[in-house]
């Protein structure tokens, strides 16, 4: 019994040692400057169906970036580019956060840019126009994004058509800085491929009718037409042009890689085509594809937690983000504390120089000049049908 007592103390008291060493090891963690990244997302309005999916991803990120815990504040701005800039402020100056993931549309994050600029605070966008990140200038010098560039999308819309026999084409998007500057791609790269344009209109996110629009189109006899549009509100568009009859080719903008999309728009998007991020078709990639394995690896670590065939383009945009911030902490901790200037720039510097870094959606190669990095492989075709993705080698 004796030796049974002191044995049991000696049991209490390390049992008591190793209490007191976890207690001071989690107050030490606690007490350990944390990287604190921000997320502005478009969860609710017309954009929804982008941020989502976004959000949805923060949760598989790591906890914890070259031995740093992590921190990550989501906050909605509500499809609006007001209230992307005032969210954006509310991180830097309340939340004095490291980095900034966001915005999911171009709008915002074109709205975004002066904010973060001035905040010296570096950002990874999630929308995607090339004129996110072109040309590097002094505000651009912060500003990052992961999803291909609209005139990569363009470009392979333009080379699908040609290669099918398209002359002539026509254009419908968005009434805002996405619709604009994807026609201006489309257009450039249609010429290139000795396509004409035959028609250009424009529509609002929250209108419910494109009838007049459609009737023009029409009117024109495009063999294709181009949809420059993001989320549901992309689905009007082919609805409408197949509900008044239209046979000819119908493209969609990358922005509609997601289930929403194809759920509102049903079967009017059977054999419709978009260029999209190669997550959406990975299993069907050839074997050497850069993001194939990658990719296939975010789908079962997305749909393992939400389910089967939830995963969409605009998640990997995120998780990818998480990515090249997760390399960049560590080196940018050699020049400081997370939370102060020294970090910050640091950490920007990293990001300009990620090389051979696979993703989910390609290989990223950036430098001073182009902060994408992503070459040609990033982007594929897929066909519609039945709800679901089907990859077009051509």
């Amino acid at each position: 019994m004796q030796s049974g007592g002191r044995w049991g103390a000696t049991f209490r008291q390390l049992g008591m040692g190793v209490l007191l060493t976890l207690t001071l090891s989690t107050a030490a963690w606690a007490q350990t400057p944390h990287v604190k990244i921000g997320l502005v997302l478009s969860l609710t309005g017309p954009a929804a169906s982008l941020g989502i999916p976004a959000r949805d991803t923060v949760a598989l990120l790591p906890k914890e970036m070259g031995g740093r815990p992590v921190d990550y504040i989501i906050l909605d701005d509500a499809s609006d580019t007001t209230q992307a800039v005032q969210t954006t402020k509310k991180l830097i100056s309340e939340d004095h956060v490291d980095a900034i993931i966001g915005s999911s549309i171009t709008p915002n994050s074109l709205a975004m840019i002066d904010v973060v600029a001035d905040g010296q605070t570096p950002m990874i966008s999630l929308a995607s126009s090339s004129k996110i990140i072109e040309p590097v200038d002094a505000k651009r010098h912060w500003v990052f994004k992961t999803p291909q560039t609209d005139a990569m999308m363009a470009s392979a819309i333009a080379e699908h058509a040609s290669n099918h026999g398209v002359k002539t084409m026509a254009y419908i998007g968005q009434a805002d800085a996405l619709g604009e500057t994807f026609y201006a791609e489309v257009a450039k790269f249609a010429q290139l491929h000795h396509i004409t344009m035959v028609a250009n209109e424009r529509f609002n996110r929250t209108d419910t009718s494109v009838t007049g629009q459609v009737l023009k189109i029409l009117a024109a006899k495009p063999d294709a037409v181009v949809v420059g549009a993001a989320g549901t509100p992309a689905a009007l568009p082919p609805k409408t042009l197949k509900e008044r009859g239209y046979k000819g080719t119908i493209y969609h903008n990358h922005g509609t890689g997601n289930r929403d999309f194809l759920r509102v728009c049903g079967a009017d998007c059977n054999g419709t085509f978009l260029p999209t991020s190669p997550v959406l078709v990975a299993s069907q990639l050839p074997d050497d594809h850069p993001a194939k394995h990658l990719a296939i690896e975010y789908i079962k670590l997305y749909e393992s937690k939400y389910g089967a065939g939830t995963v969409s383009a605009f998640g990997s945009y995120a998780w990818d983000a998480g990515m090249l911030l997760n390399r960049a902490v560590p080196i940018a901790l050699k020049a400081g504390a997370p939370g102060t200037p020294e970090f910050r720039g640091a950490l920007r510097d990293a990001l300009e120089n990620t090389k051979n870094f696979a993703d989910s959606n390609g290989l990223v190669n950036m430098t001073p000049n182009d902060h994408i990095g992503l070459d040609q492989r990033a982007r594929v075709i897929a066909e519609i049908e039945n709800g679901k993705w089907i990859y077009q080698p051509r």
